[in-house]
């Protein structure tokens, strides 16, 4: 179950015009959290957020399931079922047993997953997928949508991470 403070984060996103993915990546922020609290682990990174992308749909963020052939079966029927439920098309069952086995397991995972590192890496691969073309046109909606003083912001936080690397 996420926090009030996290949906409240993805609702301004949602106010401010940006991307149901960028919404969806406060729901993935605090599932990485959790993760370094210890309050449970993931097998990879992708599990970790994956399990963000899931919270977020059932939570009502307008992130559609992926295509058919673009994941597993089973990944994708997961991501539908989760996606109709945060849409009030269909009522989720509760199921206590299976929630507790699910986080049983997950608590013995590792937390690892979740280190500056792993994500660091994770974050190069997906890079890596897309074409330059599409990794411009991103960095330009970002731009465009971050506004005057968030420009600033990430302005004065790369001067300092550049400062920092030198």
């Amino acid at each position: 179950m996420p926090d009030k403070k996290t949906i409240e984060k993805a609702r301004k996103d949602k106010r401010e015009g940006k991307s149901p993915s960028t919404q969806a990546g406060e729901f993935v922020h605090e599932e990485i959290d959790k993760i370094r609290r210890g309050e449970h682990g993931a097998r990879s990174t992708q599990q970790a957020i994956a399990i963000g992308l899931s919270e977020a749909r059932r939570a009502g963020v307008d992130l559609p399931p992926p295509k058919k052939g673009k994941v597993k079966e089973s990944t994708r029927k997961s991501a539908e079922y989760a996606y109709e439920a945060g849409q009030g098309e269909r009522k989720p069952k509760r199921r206590p047993r299976v929630s507790k086995a699910v986080s049983k397991v997950l608590e013995h995972e590792p937390k690892g997953t979740a280190s500056h590192e792993a994500l660091a890496q994770q974050a190069k691969r997906a890079a890596s997928r897309r074409t330059a073309e599409e990794r411009s046109a991103a960095a330009k909606k970002a731009a465009e949508t971050k506004g005057a003083s968030g420009r600033k912001a990430a302005a004065q936080k790369a001067a300092r991470t550049r400062a920092h690397h030198a």
